[in-house]
């Protein structure tokens, strides 16, 4: 299905998800193209970006950001044409870095756009390595986690939009990086194309003597992405003074209730406290959105350089979006999910 002039294809949140979210959860309809008042502009998608913190804002429980509510267009990045501009600042054809969710057009007062280079040769690397996952990884990794030269790092899902940026990062500091990904292909990848030291893949049986035997020295630095029993791995092989900055933990999005087995709260607190560990949660945009500038000129000359490899899963169709989000949360994709809705041109 191929973008209209005349028509909005929408997809809504049709039913907030009871443990992983389901195709019905969703529902596309179309609707007439906006049209843009005094000071604002029509904004054509051309990409979409599908992120895992878009399960938690599916759900009506309390968290960073409000819930997407029943029948509202579901929320995302993307990557625009301005189309139509009633805005002193845009012009019909500039290319802007938004939040216009999952639909095709959308009318912006300019709040929160980025003036994206209309040249731009790949525009979906501002959803990726560009833009909010890599400025992830970089703030994240770099502020809290502080790694230093010689320092073992470890990534969990590590083969995703900001895993991949992460340990990247990590080696370009000095350090000797370990991933940990879903299979053994991701696995491959993690070593043979992004350069990392090693890479376990989390599905084994044997997960925990698997990574003690790679981090022989402890594991000074992880980037946590995914919690449950990868984290439970971990904790143990976690040095004196190590720093774990908390960005996702996908393994319980879909969780309904407290996961079985032992109570892990006591271990959890006598191991920071004894080991003296910082682990620290953050919202990227947030806490740093300052900070912004120079994460996008290091990393933008880091990707000419050829520094940090750049691994997109593209899949063609907004329609294709809610099977693809789906995907994501079951590991499926292999590098930084993007829908591309609509022609660049």
């Amino acid at each position: 299905m191929t973008q209209s002039k005349t028509s909005n294809r929408r997809i809504l949140l049709n039913a907030r998800p009871h443990g992983a979210p389901k195709p019905t959860d969703f529902r596309l309809e179309e609707t007439e193209v906006p049209t843009p008042g005094k000071g604002e502009v029509l904004l054509r998608t051309l990409y979409l970006s599908l992120d895992p913190y878009m399960r938690g804002r599916m759900s009506e429980g309390p968290s960073y950001a409000p819930p997407v509510e029943l029948n509202a267009v579901m929320v995302g990045g993307t990557v625009s044409r301005v189309e139509q501009s009633r805005h002193p600042d845009y012009s019909e054809g500039d290319l802007v870095l938004g939040y216009s969710g999952w639909q095709d057009y959308a009318v912006s007062d300019g709040t929160g756009l980025v003036r994206l280079d209309s040249g731009m040769e790949r525009p979906s690397l501002a959803l990726g390595v560009l833009g909010m996952p890599g400025f992830t990884a970089y703030m994240g990794l770099l502020d809290i986690g502080r790694p230093q030269p010689g320092e073992t790092v470890a990534v969990a899902a590590s083969t995703g939009a900001v895993g991949s940026v992460v340990g990247q990062i990590a080696k370009l500091k000095g350090c000797r990086v370990v991933g940990i990904a879903g299979g053994a292909e991701k696995c491959s990848v993690a070593v043979e194309e992004l350069g990392f030291d090693a890479c376990i893949d989390h599905r084994a049986d044997d997960l925990n003597e698997q990574l003690a035997a790679v981090c022989p020295d402890g594991i000074d630095v992880y980037f946590e992405n995914v919690g449950g029993r990868v984290f439970d791995a971990v904790l143990p092989l976690l040095n004196a003074k190590a720093r774990v900055p908390l960005c996702g933990l996908i393994a319980h999005y879909n969780d309904t209730e407290l996961p079985p087995g032992p109570d892990r709260l006591p271990l959890l607190t006598k191991t920071l406290l004894t080991k003296r560990i910082k682990m620290q949660g953050f919202i990227i945009f947030d806490d740093y959105a300052p900070r912004y500038p120079e994460f996008a000129a290091e990393m933008t000359e880091w990707v000419k350089a050829g520094k940090v490899r750049v691994r997109e899963d593209m899949v063609q169709g907004l329609e294709n979006a809610p099977e693809a989000f789906i995907g994501l949360l079951e590991g499926r994709n292999n590098g930084k999910l993007v829908i591309r809705v609509a022609d660049p041109a």
